[in-house]
């Protein structure tokens, strides 16, 4: 199962979504205050289950509503999301860029897969 992981940065309070394994699946913005921080993952939580998959790196791709999540090419050329709340918000992004389409569905899928009943924790130190 998943987890959220608060952690405190220099300008703020961010949060990253760890799978089962350990392995980070998704991070969030940084937020002034931890409470701005639980009502993100919160959003998450209630969003991710729902959310449907708007490719942009499909020439003519379909739009779809809020929330979804978006996927698109960086720079580089390789494959990232970002989940957008109803409100077209981005609470939660990949954090590693996929080299594969199919890679980044993945991770979306294990994003809907493990928010929902993810546990929430503060970082040491």
């Amino acid at each position: 199962m998943g987890k959220f992981v608060i952690r405190t940065t220099p300008t703020g309070v961010k949060f990253d979504l760890k799978a089962g394994n350990g392995e980070p699946i998704s991070t969030s913005e940084v937020y002034k205050s931890e409470k701005s921080c639980r009502a993100g993952i919160a959003s998450v939580k209630k969003n991710a289950p729902i959310a449907e998959i708007e490719d942009t790196t499909q020439e003519g791709y379909a739009k779809v509503k809020h929330p979804k999540f978006q996927v698109y090419l960086d720079k580089s050329g390789n494959h990232r999301f970002r989940l957008r709340a109803t409100n077209g918000q981005i609470i939660a992004s990949c954090g590693e860029p996929y080299s594969s389409l199919k890679a980044c569905l993945n991770g979306i899928e294990s994003v809907k897969r493990n928010a929902p009943e993810a546990a929430v924790e503060k970082a040491e130190g």
